[in-house]
């Protein structure tokens, strides 16, 4: 009944193995974040790079499976094309093989007794069973003493790789009676047979959603049982069609049909690998006596390492060539439908959420699009007031819905991304878009208030005397600098421009100040009336919010790159005392008066 107790054992050791691989691959993310960012930020159209660049970040994740449906949510979500994932996967195939190089450690063996024992103790310490517990004690200590949220992703990547390495220890002994057991040995040979394990391999690993874990498994399984070359290679053939299933599962819900077709074009990557190698391999066995493929030669976790990564460039190097054939594969497979429908528009896809880094990327790469809108709707509505046109007022009035729809549907997501495990540096972007999106949305209402105040003179054909319309062109300067030293300041994530903000509004609120102050000299001497005195007010008041909330913008750039977010402390400390700002103003009141 001994074999009950190897089973939980058994079971005990894969839940060890994929915990600590779950835990590993969260760390490596959240410490990698900004430039799992900078990665994405780098694809391009050139196939090549695409397949570094897909290589690079499945190295980090650990997860071909968590690459693909990555690239099926920023399919989904209109960022990228299919053609531009293409390269993405195959690189994303290489990448995964990492995992297994790490567990191959798990076989490295002591020399004779002859051995240096300076020597002798290196290489011991080689060995995963002799460096995790000190990687494990390691991590918790950081954990317990540390605050930084970047230390502690180092530290669950220790713990992950030494619960990891502990899970495989445990399955390879677990499974050490097997090499006794003769019916395991049968099914062993059956195995041989490149059809079954090819399907036995994909089987297992569609159940455990994961590649490296498979393979994993495989190589614990090598360490303790002899396991010959004709099973293990149709199995890690499998094992590679097997993890497709995750991007399978991930792109039901898709409502584009492009991101569909990526996991499409994902498990034909690997149906026509596995096909076309299978058929070279055991076509060249006919004429070829291959020495590892003798009767009492045995696969080791290194040598399982080096067939599944084999197998993936070999694969790699035959279908890069031939990315655009594999587009219109997957069109075969998902068509279009003769009465092309509108697909639904998808703002950020969930699926982005399992890898938050790259969620925030684009959430990131949307509230830019939002500064921009923002801006350009108000440029669109201060021109109304020299320049009337019908067309200009549906200008404004379609980039306020816009802006309407951007902070609800961000602002949602963005609470989402906040609850994941995320690095200091995306948390404090995470704080810094919720600090702005509401300012952006804003930008919009005051550019309809500014249209609102432009049809009213209009359409009763009024307007102001030429003194008042030259002190409103000050003004309006002043404003256009604001907005653009925001913009610049916001893309380009700069303190040094956005610090240039708040003395021009300054400037921008004494301007107004003046501007009605000598509003009421004209009426009191009947240069002007009650009538446009309302009008000029709501157009001062306007512009005086409007460079209010470029200020809070502003701020909120400067604050999250020191993790406050006091926007009243910091205001107050820069307009008392501090040189750089009296500087900036003084330049301002050079420019900018009546």
């Amino acid at each position: 009944m001994d074999w009950i107790f190897n089973v939980i054992a058994l079971l005990g050791g894969l839940a060890f193995f994929l915990y600590g691989m779950n835990v590993m691959s969260n760390g490596l993310e959240s410490l990698a974040g900004s430039k799992l960012e900078q990665i994405l930020r780098g694809m391009t159209s050139n196939k090549v790079k695409a397949m570094l660049l897909g290589l690079g970040i499945t190295a980090v994740i650990q997860s071909s499976s968590a690459t693909t449906v990555m690239l099926v949510g920023l399919v989904n979500s209109g960022v990228m094309v299919l053609g531009q994932t293409i390269g993405v996967i195959l690189g994303a195939n290489i990448g995964t093989t990492v995992t297994a190089w790490i567990l191959s450690l798990t076989s490295v063996e002591l020399g004779g007794s002859e051995m240096n024992p300076v020597a002798e103790f290196a290489l011991k310490m080689l060995k995963p069973s002799s460096f995790t517990p000190i990687l494990a004690l390691i991590g918790i200590a950081i954990i317990m003493l540390s605050k930084s949220n970047r230390k502690k992703s180092v530290a669950t990547i220790l713990i992950g790789f030494a619960v990891l390495m502990a899970g495989m220890d445990t399955m390879s002994d677990s499974v050490e009676f097997l090499s006794e057991q003769q019916w395991f040995a049968d099914l062993l040979i059956a195995f041989s047979n490149p059809v079954v394990g090819i399907l036995v391999g994909t089987v297992l690993t569609a159940i455990i959603q994961s590649s490296s874990a498979s393979v994993g498994i495989l190589q614990a399984l090598s360490i303790s049982v002899a396991i010959p070359y004709g099973a293990a290679i149709p199995i890690i053939m499998g094992q590679n069609i097997g993890t497709c299933i995750t991007a399978l599962i991930s792109a039901l819900g898709a409502t584009k049909k492009d991101a569909t077709r990526v996991a499409v074009v994902h498990v034909a990557i690997k149906v026509i690998g596995t096909v076309v190698w299978s058929l070279v391999f055991y076509g060249l066995m006919i004429f070829v006596d291959f020495p590892f493929m003798r009767e009492g030669v045995y696969v080791t976790p290194v040598t399982i390492a080096i067939v599944h990564t084999v197998f993936n460039v070999l694969n790699t190097v035959m279908l890069l060539p031939f990315t655009k054939q594999l587009e219109k594969l997957g069109r075969f497979f998902i068509r279009d439908k003769a009465s092309p429908e509108t697909e639904e528009e998808v703002f950020l896809d969930e699926r982005l959420l399992n890898t938050p880094s790259i969620a925030v990327s684009e959430c990131n790469a949307k509230t830019m699009e939002m500064n921009a809108i923002a801006c350009s709707t108000l440029r669109e509505s201060i021109q109304l007031l020299s320049d009337y046109s019908p067309e200009r007022c549906e200008k404004v009035l379609a980039g306020e819905d816009q802006l309407d729809k951007y902070e609800d549907k961000l602002g949602s997501f963005l609470i989402k991304v906040s609850a994941k495990e995320i690095s200091d540096a995306d948390s404090g972007q995470v704080s810094r878009m919720l600090h702005t999106i509401g300012n952006f949305e804003r930008l919009g209402d005051h550019a309809v208030n500014l249209m609102k105040v432009a049809e009213e003179m209009h359409e009763k054909q009024i307007s102001f005397s030429d003194e008042a319309n030259r002190e409103i062109a000050v003004v309006q300067s002043a404003l256009a600098d604001i907005l653009a030293r925001t913009e610049e300041a916001y893309d380009q994530n700069s303190v040094a421009l956005a610090a240039k903000v708040e003395p021009l509004e300054q400037v921008i609120d004494h301007l107004i100040a003046d501007i009605k102050n000598r509003h009421i000299a004209r009426l009191k001497n009947g240069y002007c009336t009650i009538e446009l005195g309302f009008v000029l007010s709501d157009l001062l008041t306007n512009y005086e919010r409007i460079s209010d909330h470029c200020s809070n913008i502003a701020v909120a750039v400067i604050e999250s790159e020191q993790g406050s977010f006091d926007t009243h402390e910091y205001l107050s400390g820069v307009k008392h005392g501090d040189v750089d700002f009296e500087n900036e103003y003084q330049k301002c009141i050079a420019v900018y008066k009546l």
